[in-house]
C-alpha cells in the first residue's frame, strides 16, 4: 500500500504531465490549423484517464491547468477555445451522465453540447469573426449537422474507453501506480 502523502504527490504530477501534454497537442493544433478540432478531441483523453485512474480533483485541475495556460501561450487560440467550451471539460460530465437512465442522460448530452455549440458560434461572431453571421433563421443548420457528429463523438469515445478499460488499462498499471 502506497503512503497517502506519497500516492497525492504521484497523482499530482501525473496531473501536470497529462496537462502540459495537453497544452503540447493542442499547441500542434494551433500550428497546424487543419488539425485544430482533432487535437482538441485528442488532448481530453488526458482528462478521460485523470477520470478514469486518478480521480477527485485530478480530471478538474488537469482540465483548468490546460485551459489557461493554452489560451495565454497559443499563437492561435481555436483549439484552446474548443477544448475550453466542450471538450476538455466534457469527460467528466460522461462519466457523471453516464450513471443516469440511458434516456435521460442522452437528453442532458445533447442539450449540454447545444448549448456548448450555442456558446462557440456566440464567441466566433463577436471576437473571431465580427462578419460572421448565420442567414436569419439558419440557426437550426449548425444543430443539425453538428448534433450527430456529436453522437458518432460520443459513441467512439465510449468505444475507446472500453478498449482501453478492458485490454490496455493492466498494461499501464505500473505508470498509474496501482
Amino acid at each position: 500500500m502506497v503512503p497517502r502523502r506519497r500516492k497525492s504527490t504521484r497523482s499530482l504530477t501525473l496531473s501536470a504531465v497529462l496537462a502540459a501534454l495537453s497544452v503540447v497537442l493542442l499547441g500542434v493544433g494551433a500550428l497546424l490549423e487543419v488539425l485544430d478540432i482533432s487535437m482538441a478531441v485528442i488532448a481530453s483523453f488526458a482528462v478521460i484517464l485523470a477520470v478514469i485512474e486518478l480521480k477527485g480533483i485530478y480530471p478538474y485541475l488537469i482540465y483548468a491547468t490546460t485551459t489557461v495556460l493554452a489560451l495565454l501561450l497559443l499563437p492561435v487560440k481555436t483549439p484552446a477555445a474548443m477544448y475550453a467550451l466542450f471538450f476538455g471539460y466534457y469527460p467528466i460530465l460522461k462519466e457523471k451522465l453516464e450513471r443516469l437512465p440511458a434516456v435521460l442522460s442522452w437528453v442532458l448530452k445533447i442539450v449540454i453540447f447545444n448549448a456548448a455549440l450555442a456558446v462557440m458560434l456566440v464567441l466566433a461572431a463577436l471576437l473571431v469573426l465580427p462578419d460572421f453571421a448565420l442567414p436569419e433563421g439558419y440557426a437550426w443548420l449548425w444543430v443539425v449537422v453538428c448534433t450527430p457528429v456529436f453522437v458518432l463523438y460520443d459513441v467512439a469515445l465510449t468505444r475507446v474507453l472500453t478498449v482501453y478499460l478492458f485490454k490496455w488499462r493492466q498494461r499501464f498499471r505500473s505508470f498509474w501506480g496501482n
